[in-house]
């Protein structure tokens, strides 16, 4: 089985502190990586104007990838979404 392709969670900060609409695209970004795929990938959330900054980034494979959305209350996190083997799971960097 190829990494994220298995049941996927979020922890209730998540739920709370980001729209459904900005978690699902997210997961897309994540569907949408080339293989081979590291088991943790981060977005850095951010505030530009009126808009939400989305930077995704992982480490082995090197990957890094910007991305501007318009956003009524753009939101400042840093989330991780990890894949174990047996589940995906999107979380808040606190929450790790």
């Amino acid at each position: 089985m190829n990494l994220f392709d298995n049941n996927r969670y979020l922890t209730c900060g998540v739920d709370s502190s980001l729209p459904l609409e900005l978690q699902l695209f997210l997961w897309e970004c994540v569907d949408q990586l080339p293989e081979p795929r590291d088991h943790l990938q981060v977005f850095d959330l951010k505030p530009v104007g009126s808009l939400q900054s989305i930077t995704h980034r992982s480490e082995e494979p090197e990957y890094y990838k910007e991305y501007l959305w318009p956003s009524d209350s753009p939101v400042k996190e840093k989330i991780y979404v990890i894949d174990d083997g047996s589940q995906s799971t999107m979380l808040l960097a606190e929450e790790y």
